[in-house]
């Protein structure tokens, strides 16, 4: 599988993120301590939208097929670009071929999509799958992984409109289709998508045993358990991120997302997350 992680707030440089804290991404990609392989070498990427106000809005990717842990280019870019959202993503392969076509984040328009889990048998649903996918949509398909597929998906069931219910008819579809070609529990997923504006995180698996997931509490919150930690006075309160594993060991900082759940970032302040239900598109 694979371990990803998303920040949303107070404009940031990436490598605060992904290299300085003490379970950075990056300490993920060689030592995972809840994923399915301890070690995520195939491939990595990032994705992230410009604070700058003269931007177009869509986001920029840089992806490659090594190792995350000793890529010179990500550690230069990372300690020098400043985000108020992104994307990271490193990748353990389920069996899809290692290119930088199959590494995430995957990115249409503004959107930005990756996913940790996988289609189980995805080889026997893919045809159909694919063709499900709006025609118009399709030439952008590059690379061979379900977790494009699933995107492309989404944006075909209404993405730009509704994102949970766009998300929830993919997964709709994909259990639908499993049911006829006699596969039991077919999705595995943990996902985070974004507009540019928010952020929407998923944690949902036909058997009801997903990936780990979890939420940064409020930055308040953090504020008053952590009052001598320097940078949380230097974040906007709507500031989290969410992530495959937690960070760091801090009591109250990590709250694990339930299953059969989603979440939006920046929330409307009353609710952490709300009940995920798969639809037919």
């Amino acid at each position: 599988m694979c371990r990803w992680l998303t920040y949303s707030g107070t404009p940031m440089l990436l490598d605060a993120v992904l290299y300085k804290p003490e379970h950075s991404l990056i300490n993920q990609s060689l030592h995972a301590r809840m994923g399915v392989e301890s070690t995520n070498g195939d491939g990595f990427g990032i994705g992230w939208y410009s604070a700058d106000p003269e931007s177009d809005g869509t986001p920029a990717v840089f992806r490659d097929i090594g190792p995350a842990w000793n890529n010179r280019n990500l550690r230069e870019l990372a300690s020098h670009v400043r985000s108020p959202l992104f994307f990271a993503h490193v990748r353990a392969s389920t069996g899809s071929a290692i290119q930088q076509t199959n590494c995430h984040p995957f990115r249409h328009g503004r959107w930005l999509w990756m996913h940790n889990g996988a289609i189980t048998d995805f080889h026997r649903l893919q045809r159909d799958l694919c063709m499900a996918i709006d025609p118009a949509l399709f030439p952008y398909l590059e690379g061979s992984t379900d977790s494009e597929v699933m995107f492309y998906l989404a944006v075909t069931f209404g993405l730009d409109q509704d994102p949970p219910g766009a998300v929830a008819r993919m997964v709709g579809l994909v259990e639908r289709l499993g049911k006829e070609h006699g596969v039991p529990d077919p999705m595995q997923m943990t996902v985070a998508v974004s507009d540019g504006a928010q952020v929407w995180a998923f944690r949902y698996s036909s058997e009801g045993r997903t990936r780990s997931l979890f939420y940064s509490s409020r930055a308040e919150t953090v504020r008053q358990l952590y009052p001598e930690l320097p940078y949380l006075r230097k974040v906007s309160d709507d500031t989290r991120l969410v992530v495959s594993e937690p960070l760091g060991d801090l009591p109250g900082v990590w709250n694990e997302l339930p299953e059969a759940s989603y979440a939006v970032v920046p929330s409307d302040g009353t609710v952490d997350y709300l009940p995920f239900i798969p639809e037919l598109p």
